[in-house]
Parts: C-alpha cells; sequence; structure tokens
C-alpha cells in the first residue's frame, strides 16, 4: 500500500492540477443553474462558464485551470498544448522513494533526509501538508496524523487555525482528504490552540484525562484517541505557522509517544517549517498572478466593446457574478441633475423574455424592485455597505421582497466613481451561493470591478457623444451642400451662354490680366479650359454638371482681400499656359492634367485671409483638426465636399482607378502650395535640373515637378507686367496688414513685418526678399527646363528692379533724413503724420506711393 502511494505521489499534485485542462470546480445546484442560464444573454454577450471564484482566492487551490466563456474564448490562462503537457509532466517527476522496508534498514538521518527529499519540491500546499503527515506517520509509527495552519494577523480577533488535512490515516489519499470540510480552531482554544499560542510542544499519554481535549471531536467522527504527540511548524524567523498532530502509537492499546518520538518529529518539522513557509510564498505569488489576470481579462472586456452603455454595463456583471458568485447583481446610475434618483437600472441575470413582453417593464428595468435604502445610501455617501443579513439591517427596505419568490440576505454595495472621484452609480451584490457571507476579498474584487465599470461607463458616453457628434456634423455638411452648391437655374444659364476661344481671352498668355474680366467672364474661360484640353470628351464630364461644379467652386471663395476666386482662376490661366505652351500634357497625360486644372481652381477654397501660423498661434479648430498644412488641408477636404456633393460630381463616369488617381494627384498637388512643403521639395528638384538627370516618366520624378508647377502658378503674379504686379502686390499686402490687425487687437501680438501696418514703407524690400528667396529659385529652374518659359524668368527680374528702386529710394530718403537738422525733421515727421490724398487702388494705398 506504501509502495502504492509513493509511486502515485512521484508527480506533484500541484502540477497534475494545473495540466488538468478537463475539470472545473463545482459549486451548488442552484448556483450552477445561476451561473450558466442559457449560455447567451440579451445582449447577445457570452455568458461566462465557471472560471474562478472570488473566494478560491481564500481557500486556497490556486493552481486549478481555469475555464473559457461559452464562445470558446480564452479567458485568464492559456490552455496547455499535450506537447507542453508532457513536458511539464517530465521536468516534475522525481526519483522514487524508498520503500518502507528500505526506509527501515536506514538510521534515523537518512530516513529524515529521505523524507526531506521527497516534500523539498512540493509547492501546494495541500499536497505538501499531505505528505508531511505520510511522512511522519512513517517516522513516529503514528496511526491518524492532521495539520493545522495559522490563519489571520497576529493579534487580531479572526486569529485561528484551520485544518489543510485533518484525520489522515496511512490509507488514506489526498482526494479523499481534501473532500473533508475544514475545521476552524479559535486560537488558543484546546490541545492544538494552545500549542501554537506557546509555541511549546505537547505529549499527552491519555486524551481524555486532559482538561484541553476536546470531546465532541471522538464523538463527531467516532474515532476513540488515546495518545497524542502536537508540536507547533515554525519558519526561519521562529514564528509559529501551524501544527502537527499525531495520534494513537502504533502498538497495543498502552503504546504512547516516547520522548524520541519527539525529538525525531521536532526535528523533521524543522524542514517541514520552511517547506510550508516556500509553499505559502509561492501560493500567495500565485494568488497576485490570478488576481491581476481576472483584473486584465476584465479590462480586456471592458474596453474591447464600447458601442454602448447597456453592452459594456453587462459585460461587467456577467464577469462580476461569475467571480463572487451571487445570484444578483446591479448597476445602478445616478441622475446627473437631481443626484438623488436613479435613472438606469441593469440587472444581471437579465429579465426573462416574458418579463420584456410585459409592457410595464423595460430592458434597462429591474427584474426586482431596486433596493431603495442601501443603493441610495451608498450613492449618497460613497461608503461600502456588507450586509450579512439584509433584514438585520435598519438601512434595508423590507418592501422590495413583498411578494416574490425571492428574498435578500446578504448584500454587498459599493460606489460607482468616475475620473473626477464624483459617484455616478452603485453596484450590488445579493446572496452569494451558498448562504456565505461577502469578505473583504470579495469587496477588493468589487472595488476594481467598480473601478473598471466607472471607466468603461465614462469612456462609452464619451464614445455616444462623440457619435451624436459625428452625426450632428453629417447633418451640418448636408445643409452646407445644399447652401455651398450653386442653385441649379445658374448653371443652365452658363451652360447656354457662348464660350470665347482660348486666343479671345488671351489664355496662353504668361502675361493674361484678369482684371478687365468680368465673374461670368472668368468662368467661361474656365470652360474653355476643359473644353480645350479635351477633358470634358475624355472623361465624360456632364457639362451642365460641369458648369455647376465651376459656380459651385467659386461659390466656395470668401470675400476676402487676395485669397478669393479670382486668385484660384489666375493660378489655374497659368497652369494651363503652362501645360498647353511646353505641352507638357503630352507627359503628364490627361488624368494629371485633369487633376492639376481642378487643384488650381481649388487650391484655395474658403481661404479666411489669415496663413497657417496665424491658425497655429490662436488654437484655431482647424489647426485643432490638421497638425500640418493647416490652411491647405482644409482646402483639399472642401474640394472633396463639392466633389461629393449632389449635382458637382464631375467625376461620376470615371473610372474606379482613374477616380482614385485623381484624388490622389489633386490632393497632393494642393498640399504643394504651402511654402513649407516647397522648402522640403524644392532641392531634390533643384538637384535634377541642375544634373539633368530627371526623367519625367517616372513616377517620383514627375510627382515633383507638379509640386514645382503648382509653386510656380500660384506665385505667378510676379512675374507679370508691373501694372499688373503692383495690383496684385498691393492686395496682398493689405490682406497680411489685416490679419495683423486681428493679431494685435485681438490677441495683443505684435505681428511680425509684412503683417504689421506700421511697417508698410518696407515692402519693396520685402517684395525683393521673396523674389529672391522663392521666385527667382523656381523660375530659373524651369527656364532651365524648357526655355519656353523663360518669359516668366524674364518678367520676375524685371519686376525685381522695380522693386529693388523703390528699396533704393525709400533707404535714400532714410539717410536723407539723418542729415536734416532737428526742426526740419520735427517739420517732416509732422507732414508724414497728417492725411494725404493719395490715389487707391480698392480703397487701399498702392505700393508705388509707399
Amino acid at each position: 500500500m506504501v509502495d502504492e502511494w509513493l509511486v502515485s505521489h512521484s508527480l506533484p499534485s500541484a502540477g497534475a492540477s494545473a495540466i488538468s485542462s478537463g475539470e472545473t470546480d463545482t459549486i451548488s445546484a442552484s448556483g450552477q443553474q445561476q451561473l450558466l442560464g442559457s449560455g447567451k444573454t440579451g445582449s447577445g454577450i457570452a455568458t461566462p462558464v465557471r472560471k474562478i471564484s472570488a473566494h478560491e482566492f481564500e481557500k486556497g487551490g490556486l493552481l486549478r485551470p481555469l475555464v473559457t466563456n461559452v464562445e470558446g474564448t480564452v479567458t485568464f490562462l492559456t490552455q496547455t498544448t499535450s506537447e507542453e503537457t508532457q513536458a511539464l509532466i517530465n521536468s516534475n517527476i522525481k526519483p522514487f522513494r524508498r520503500n518502507r522496508n528500505e526506509l527501515k534498514s536506514l538510521d534515523e538521518k537518512e530516513i529524515i533526509f529521505e523524507l526531506v527529499k521527497d516534500i523539498c519540491n512540493d509547492l501546494d500546499v495541500r499536497s505538501l501538508c499531505h505528505k508531511i503527515l505520510q511522512n511522519v506517520s512513517i517516522l513516529t509509527k503514528a496511526d491518524r496524523c492532521s495539520l493545522f495552519l495559522v490563519q489571520g494577523e497576529r493579534g487580531s480577533d479572526s486569529r485561528c487555525l484551520v485544518s489543510k488535512l485533518f484525520d489522515v490515516c496511512s490509507q488514506s489519499t489526498l482526494k479523499e482528504m481534501e473532500k473533508k470540510e475544514e475545521i476552524h480552531i479559535p486560537w488558543g482554544s484546546g490541545i492544538v490552540g494552545y500549542v501554537a499560542q506557546s509555541g511549546e510542544p505537547v505529549n499527552i499519554p491519555d486524551a481524555y484525562k486532559d482538561e484541553r481535549f476536546n470531546h465532541k471531536v471522538d464523538a463527531k467522527t467516532g474515532y476513540h484517541t488515546r495518545s497524542m504527540l502536537c508540536l507547533p511548524i515554525k519558519d526561519s524567523n521562529n514564528e509559529v505557522i501551524g501544527v502537527a498532530q499525531v495520534i494513537n502509537k502504533q502498538g497495543d492499546n498502552e503504546a504512547t509517544f516516547t520522548t524520541h518520538d519527539s525529538q525525531v518529529f521536532a526535528g523533521y518539522l524543522q524542514f517541514c517549517g520552511i517547506g510550508l513557509k516556500n509553499a505559502q510564498l509561492y501560493e500567495r505569488s500565485q494568488l497576485e498572478i490570478k488576481r491581476n489576470q481576472v483584473l486584465l481579462d476584465l479590462a480586456r472586456m471592458v474596453f474591447e466593446e464600447q458601442s454602448t452603455t447597456e453592452t459594456v454595463v453587462d459585460r461587467i456583471l456577467a464577469h462580476t457574478q461569475s467571480l463572487i458568485q451571487c445570484q444578483r447583481c446591479q448597476v445602478l446610475l445616478v441622475h446627473e441633475e437631481s443626484k438623488g434618483t436613479f435613472f438606469r437600472v441593469f440587472n444581471y441575470p437579465k429579465a426573462s423574455e416574458e418579463d420584456l413582453q410585459n409592457p410595464g417593464t423595460s430592458p434597462n428595468e429591474s427584474r426586482f424592485p431596486i433596493n431603495v435604502g442601501i443603493t441610495s445610501y451608498v450613492a449618497t455617501t460613497a461608503e461600502t455597505v456588507n450586509v450579512v443579513d439584509a433584514y438585520e439591517d435598519h438601512r434595508f427596505d423590507r418592501s422590495v421582497d413583498d411578494g416574490k419568490d425571492f428574498k435578500h440576505k446578504t448584500i454587498l454595495c459599493m460606489p460607482i466613481k468616475n475620473s473626477k472621484g464624483h459617484t455616478i452609480g452603485v453596484i450590488q451584490l445579493v446572496n452569494k451561493f451558498n448562504n456565505l457571507p461577502f469578505t473583504q476579498n470579495d469587496e477588493n474584487f468589487v472595488e476594481a470591478f467598480s473601478i473598471f465599470c466607472g471607466m468603461g461607463i465614462y469612456n462609452t458616453n464619451m464614445f455616444e457623444k462623440a457619435i451624436a457628434a459625428e452625426n450632428k456634423q453629417r447633418v451640418i455638411l448636408e445643409v452646407l451642400s445644399y447652401h455651398a452648391t450653386a442653385p441649379v437655374e445658374e448653371a443652365s444659364k452658363l451652360k447656354k451662354a457662348i464660350v470665347p476661344s482660348a486666343i479671345a481671352y488671351r489664355l496662353h498668355d504668361y502675361r493674361f490680366n484678369d482684371f478687365s474680366l468680368e465673374d461670368e467672364e472668368t468662368l467661361k474661360a474656365c470652360l474653355r479650359m476643359f473644353l480645350d484640353l479635351d477633358l470634358i470628351e475624355r472623361f465624360h464630364i456632364d457639362y451642365e454638371v460641369l458648369c455647376r461644379w465651376l459656380l459651385s467652386v467659386k461659390k466656395n471663395y470668401r470675400n476676402v482681400t487676395y485669397h478669393n476666386w479670382r486668385h484660384a482662376f489666375n493660378v489655374a490661366q497659368m497652369m494651363f499656359a503652362i501645360v498647353t505652351g511646353t505641352r507638357w500634357w503630352e507627359v503628364l497625360g490627361e488624368i494629371e492634367v485633369l487633376s492639376l486644372i481642378m487643384a488650381c481652381l481649388c487650391h484655395d477654397l474658403d481661404h479666411r485671409g489669415t496663413n497657417n501660423s496665424f491658425q497655429i498661434q490662436t488654437k484655431s479648430s482647424l489647426a485643432m483638426l490638421y497638425s500640418t498644412s493647416t490652411m491647405e488641408r482644409h482646402h483639399f477636404d472642401q474640394c472633396l465636399m463639392i466633389l461629393s456633393s449632389q449635382g458637382c460630381q464631375i467625376l461620376s463616369n470615371v473610372s474606379k482607378d482613374e477616380h482614385k488617381a485623381i484624388i490622389k494627384v489633386l490632393e497632393e498637388a494642393i498640399i504643394s502650395t504651402d511654402l513649407a512643403v516647397y522648402f522640403k521639395k524644392r532641392k531634390a528638384f533643384f538637384d535634377l535640373v541642375e544634373t539633368r538627370s530627371y526623367d519625367w516618366w517616372q513616377d517620383g520624378h514627375r510627382e515633383l515637378l507638379r509640386g514645382m508647377m503648382m509653386t510656380a502658378c500660384d506665385v505667378a503674379a510676379i512675374t507679370k507686367p508691373w501694372e499688373v504686379q503692383w495690383k496684385v502686390a498691393d492686395l496682398v499686402a493689405n490682406e497680411f496688414f489685416e490679419q495683423g490687425d486681428i493679431e494685435r487687437k485681438e490677441y495683443n501680438k505684435i505681428p511680425s513685418d509684412m503683417m504689421d501696418r506700421e511697417k508698410k514703407d518696407q515692402l519693396p524690400a520685402m517684395q525683393v526678399g521673396f523674389i529672391d528667396s522663392i521666385c527667382l529659385p523656381v523660375y530659373n529652374a524651369f527656364s532651365s527646363v524648357n526655355e519656353k518659359l523663360t518669359p516668366l524668368l524674364d518678367g520676375v527680374q524685371s519686376n525685381r528692379k522695380t522693386w529693388q528702386s523703390l528699396a533704393d529710394s525709400y533707404n535714400q530718403r532714410l539717410d536723407d533724413q539723418k542729415d536734416l537738422i532737428p526742426e526740419q525733421k520735427r517739420k517732416l515727421e509732422h507732414q508724414h503724420s497728417q492725411p494725404q490724398q493719395t490715389s487707391q487702388v480698392n480703397g487701399q494705398i498702392s505700393p508705388v506711393e509707399a
């Protein structure tokens, strides 16, 4: 029998239980039925199957495997494969212990050494206790053995001794012993309590003659106790951590335990104390691992889906009931305004289909009436309430059980708080299974669950608000799209208009001047560009849709000083002149030509008259939406909005691949008008031009070319004849000054020189700097690539001379003023401070007069 036991226990039971994936813990029949339910909840989430209960964290069994959800999702621990299982078994196999006859042939030291080897690697507390008792029976030749471990903190009223294994005999197995109920012995009570309290061994020849002996134990078990040897088990700090007890020395009825038995027993228990302490530390580490796994699984479950508050709360309640094992769980949310009422109630298990079909019941109403008393108390005070007997607590409202089969017994109720620490609801657990009270361990878990519940509810509310905001935005966009789209009547009128030729409009001329054209003529000129480039026929664009698209684009330009529809039209004309004059349409292809013309017309849509730096400094909504190229990305989005608006879908007849390509080039082209992007890319372009290594059939080279073309067209006013150039420069300067005025008045900031109206006399010098840093390099490069673009370079150089002359004249006047006598200087300053009659362009002083 002993040899068979040695073979069966050559594997540590901790490892055996840890790899047993087919077994799950058992609970009461009523609890199992309550817990498993039908496998699905009303919300569609999986009802969790027994994973682990909070009670197991208190009684041990920490190496037992956890099971999966009904859906088959692995929860806290991943399952072990067959290969891993076999490897685990092989790694834990120890050499067989000697049998009883072999042990008898050894001396006591050798016997103790053999028995110590048997327990040194076992980290499961129950398995270790069983081995200790079996070994003790060999050493002391005892008929029965028991082992008690200390539970509770020193000095606390709850401190006691708990029987890990009781009444172990030579034929008993660990599985049989685990089925026995634990025995709790108060600290200092009985022989075991006395030994634990005093730390001294007790050897009693006749138990019935000792007043400390409890006769009830024999009466209950039917076993007659004669002799008894009881010794404390101490750790390395000489602290009592348990008591080992052997009963009835084998032999005749008069046999008693000797002093030698006590000495051998005490020597062996020294090693047992170290082993038990290690096992307890290991058990605690496993406890923390499981606790963390429970919380991690909860976090995953809460945050993997936050579509609705109902889904999140139902998931939390299902997992709470699975862990704590109670009959009912509730979450009651406090009304934000009244604070004294609950406006939403969630229950688990959920209401049955029959209850839901009842007109007086809604899914969010309690299946059982709300316990107003305790829940209201917790919501008001934010205190935790743990009630062992609900009917003995004055805060409990007994009327909630009237006429119901369900009765409240034990209640655990805790507040749910948001990130600001405000109570937003309560979570309530009712009637723990097996009539057990809710413990401190339960409170710790529910507190963690309530924190996750608060986070989940908060995040879900934010998500719901975001969805509501998104829907509002869609409605607003629909309204704006309707009002931003040109009327059909205007499109029909433009469709019927006669469109003059490109020659009549001088659209091929780099010196094109739009100031003589009316707005309607600019629209006709745009139509002529589409016609001459054969874009309408190639992409099957409905002519009336094109007219409405052009009108809508024009309508979406604000009435700002410079970045308005006229500027967009001029940029498109220059792109048309370059593409046709250089015949680059053959290189770029129809898709890219269409994209570039559209980009020119749309590149400043909804411009507010302020630049990117202004948007970022003032932390505007656009800056919050777009972190880089703020205005340009807004222009592109506005372009897409118009393209998707009803009646303006000029790309509706292109293929999917063509549409994707057009939008890609369109976006790149519009973003390229950001001078910050121009500065990043121009070196690569200039290097290609300087080394003559460009190949416009390569996608990368052609992308650089398109970006530089957009910049060249965007600043092309600098290449126009002087009478056009100074008018445009005046418009640009005044738009900049308007931004500077806003910065100075509304934000109390000193604007940069180009935005500062007080430094308008420095405009010629600033124009020279603008030409040298941005314009001349790009037009030099283009004239080098294609000599037909040389007129652009010539225009820039001519205008630079004029601006330099104005700058020199201004500097000369400053030098002359330094030589004036103070009185003359004062007169001159007074003269300049008086209002003067000047010729104006669009109500603004011209650069020439400056």
